[in-house]
């Protein structure tokens, strides 16, 4: 029921945002209509902890922050390599380990690593991911694990 009720909020909350208007009738049938699409997304069965992750949410903001981050070094890193012809861009392509336990932690764990510049997730088999990246570097710091370990945090499961 939490899926459904925070479903609801989020969709009534973006229409709220996206239409701006505030008078009783616009306000009773937005409503109206967010909880006739969340009936019949309840109808089909489509809300569920991976479509609708509501227990991520308090601890989202935080793995953001962190990813951020990540991202900005690894610009740096990339920039640096393409204006300083001496660094060398060596790219290699492997399988790194992933530890989460759902398919929204391997998706958001793969996302994450193809967010970060100088790596892609190629594809997800079990309990690893091929990544191609930019240089051994790149890959040595997945292979490190911090990612993974926060990812796996972040699903709640480490």
């Amino acid at each position: 029921m939490a899926h459904t009720l925070s479903l609801f909020v989020v969709l009534y909350v973006t229409w709220l945002a996206l239409s701006g208007h505030f008078e009783p009738f616009l306000l009773i049938a937005g409503a109206v209509c967010c909880a006739i699409v969340v009936a019949i997304a309840r109808r089909m069965d489509v809300i569920d902890h991976e479509g609708h992750p509501v227990h991520l949410t308090w601890r989202l903001p935080f793995y953001w922050v962190w990813l951020f981050w990540q991202i900005v070094k690894a610009n740096l890193d990339v920039v640096s390599r393409i204006l300083n012809p001496k660094l060398p861009i060596d790219p290699v392509h492997e399988w790194v380990p992933c530890t989460q336990q759902s398919d929204l932690g391997r998706v958001i764990f793969a996302n994450s690593i193809t967010l970060t510049p100088g790596t892609v997730a190629t594809e997800v088999r079990g309990d690893r991911i091929e990544v191609h990246a930019l240089t051994s570097e790149g890959l040595e710091q997945l292979r490190k694990g911090e990612m993974d370990a926060r990812v796996t945090s972040l699903e709640g499961m480490g």
